[in-house]
């Protein structure tokens, strides 16, 4: 039966023989042999870190990860050990390896990968040096820092087949640092220089030792603490207590449990950011060190933090234990260390104990709307909990696929509770961003319909969950009303709706997210770069996830070049959002980059094939209050001749004489 393809999202590795030619001349059988010897190699180490190697191709190699952390550290680690190999040959047949690796879409069909993200790599493999490495930016922005690799940034390269430039890094080994080992069980690198055998002799001693001397600790997985340097964090501390709760350890003999787990360290960070009184790091900054064995006080010199939240869960059918402990990163010192035991109907009472110990260790005062709120349960059934944190796994990956996986869990848990307000903005939130996205999700969404037919069921549901979920407010409801407004242009309301959900959750980077967009689209752009800075800074890991409204914002403020660049990023993370094209070609022209302006809508008129390029077409999207804006957005494809002058004012009239866009 013929292979379907499929396409995805990959981390993929390009890995070619430096001057294969050149040593096919002097032996050809020697040099086949070490050629294939080193792919060999190269393919276990492949694997040691949870990639596949997909292709070999004579002198190249296509691998592909999941995860650009493990791509880096099989790239460096097996560059380190193959240049010492080669040092030991006696011939001068000695293959050395150039690498890049990407984060793209590709097309895996007959057990080839092909598409944007293979060329993509090879062509950063050609800038790395024999022996190197050459990563790029978007696929760079996701590797943790705390890994022991050093960047050099090679700028905008302007790469073969691309018409916008790619920005690059160099990765190289820190000085006297080691590779990290591979996190998959079961598997090993191959080839080891007798060097790095003996240092893993030594280190495995040393971690022994370590492990002996610990045993009595309650949790001994972790070495003695050091305080972290407040000079050095990343980020100047709050002026009021901050804290980073970082993901718990699922300790069941069950791996499926894992979604239980998440899901409670995210309402324990949920619960903490609803304190005004606590500066708290968003769930997507601290899930970056999820499975990762983080050092306390690195998570807070890369965060800005002083206090770090960490613990394990055991479940096991309804029985249930919690370690937690608070540490003070600044001091070393642990403030104070728990245990918990019950069974799955306390576990709200047991999440409920463990942030009211922090509140009172931080000894942080309560505003009585904030007492009176804790007092409130989103739901009192421990199965409609269990049902949503299952619905709540996938939601979180945020793709039309995952929605569909999600929805039967959140209508399980309101069947259960027929009152479960989060349960009910979740689906809204789901029919609702399907609206926006297009037929290709709300088709999937609501299946066995037309197009418009689809479209106007996913709405209608939108408004109908959004309705039931406001009867229980969440911040998530706020949010997803907010949106709504602001697609509707209903400015006013969209400003009040997201202002309501961060009274809820001053902690929650979304909120100030919707926000920024709402400001930005009633002319307020200078307060909307306040709510995209605190965003940013809740969420210090995930800065190019704020690329596309920072960009807008910018745009808002006149500060075309800063817009540009950051509207770049946007798309270069996320391609397949080609309505992006229309605000970077305004940017562009503004900027005076009239060519690049042009590529950009003709990028989107190629997908949008039914829009002609005109003000009138291009803004049917583009939601503004005032004149001005609309002048300056679409004097910006005037500009670029991208549409003409008449277009322009008959659309100001128009709006003029209504209002605002309806």
């Amino acid at each position: 039966m013929e292979e379907r393809p499929a396409r995805k999202l990959a981390v993929i590795l390009h890995a070619d023989v430096v001057g294969s030619t050149r040593l096919v001349h002097r032996n050809e059988t020697l040099s086949h042999d070490r050629i294939r010897d080193a792919f060999r190699r190269f393919s276990e180490t492949i694997k040691a870190y949870g990639g596949t190697t997909q292709e070999i191709r004579g002198d190249a190699l296509v691998a592909e990860f999941e995860r650009a952390s493990d791509a880096v550290s099989a790239a460096v680690g097996f560059q380190t050990t193959n240049a010492e190999y080669n040092a030991a040959l006696e011939e001068d047949i000695r293959p050395q390896l150039r690498m890049g690796i990407s984060l793209g879409e590709v097309i895996v069909a007959d057990h080839t990968v092909t598409g944007t993200g293979v060329v993509l790599a090879q062509r950063l493999e050609q800038l790395a040096e024999p022996d190197g490495v050459c990563i790029q930016g978007a696929a760079y922005e996701t590797v943790p820092k705390r890994l022991p690799f050093d960047y050099e940034s090679l700028g905008e390269q302007q790469l073969k087949g691309f018409e916008e430039s790619v920005r690059a890094y160099k990765v190289v080994l820190k000085p006297g640092q080691f590779i990290p080992e591979p996190e998959h069980t079961g598997a090993s690198i191959a080839v080891l220089s007798e060097r790095s055998k003996r240092k893993g002799i030594l280190l495995g001693i040393f971690a022994l030792l370590i492990l002996a001397g610990l045993l009595a600790w309650w949790q001994p997985w972790r070495p003695e603490l050091k305080p972290a340097s407040v000079e050095r964090m990343a980020f100047p501390l709050p002026d009021k207590p901050s804290i980073a709760v970082l993901p718990f350890t699922n300790m069941s003999d069950d791996p499926k449990q894992e979604y239980f787990v998440d899901g409670m360290t995210e309402d324990l960070i949920t619960d903490l950011s609803k304190v005004s009184g606590l500066f708290v790091i968003a769930r997507n900054s601290t899930f970056a060190y999820k499975e990762k064995s983080p050092v306390v006080q690195e998570v807070a010199t890369e965060l800005g933090i002083r206090y770090v939240l960490e613990g394990s869960v055991r479940r096991s059918g309804n029985r249930m234990r919690i370690n937690a402990q608070l540490i003070d990163a600044t001091t070393g010192g642990q403030i104070w260390a728990e245990r918990y035991d019950g069974t799955l109907v306390d576990v709200f009472a047991l999440q409920d104990k463990v942030t009211s110990k922090i509140v009172a260790a931080l000894a942080v005062n309560l505003t009585s709307e904030e007492q009176s709120l804790r007092a409130v349960e989103e739901t009192v059934n421990p199965q409609a909990y269990d049902a949503f944190l299952q619905g709540w796994e996938f939601y979180r990956r945020f793709s039309a696929d995952d929605f569909i996986k999600a929805v039967p869990h959140f209508k399980r848990a309101i069947e259960l509770d027929p009152n479960y307000g989060r349960a009910y903005a979740s689906l809204a939130s789901m029919y609702w961003e399907s609206v926006r996205q297009g037929e290709s999700w709300t088709l999937k969404l609501v299946p066995d319909r037309l197009d418009h037919e689809s479209f106007l069921v996913a709405r209608d549901r939108a408004d109908k969950y959004v309705e039931l979920a406001m009867r229980n407010p969440s911040p998530l409801s706020h949010r997803v009303l907010s949106a709504m407004h602001w697609d509707y242009r209903q400015f006013d309301d969209a400003i009040a709706e997201a202002e309501r959900a961060i009274a809820l959750d001053p902690n929650d980077p979304d909120g100030h997210v919707a926000l920024a967009w709402a400001l930005n689209f009633s002319g307020q752009s200078q307060a909307g770069m306040t709510a995209v800075e605190t965003a940013m800074r809740l969420d210090p890991r995930r800065p190019g996830a704020y690329m596309y409204v920072l960009g807008m914002t910018r745009f808002g403020l006149g500060q075309y070049g800063s817009a540009v660049t950051a509207l770049q990023r946007a798309y270069e993370r996320n391609p397949e959002n080609r309505v992006l094209n229309v605000p970077l070609a305004a940017a562009y022209a503004k900027f005076g980059r009239l060519d690049d302006a042009r590529n950009a809508l003709k990028r989107y008129t190629e997908v949008w094939a039914s829009f002609t390029t005109t003000v009138d077409s291009i803004m049917g999207w583009w939601p503004f209050r005032r004149e001005t804006d609309i002048r300056s957005f679409g004097g910006a494809l005037v500009k670029a001749g991208l549409c003409c002058e008449k277009h322009l004012e008959e659309y100001i009239e128009r709006v003029r004489q209504g209002g605002t866009l309806q």
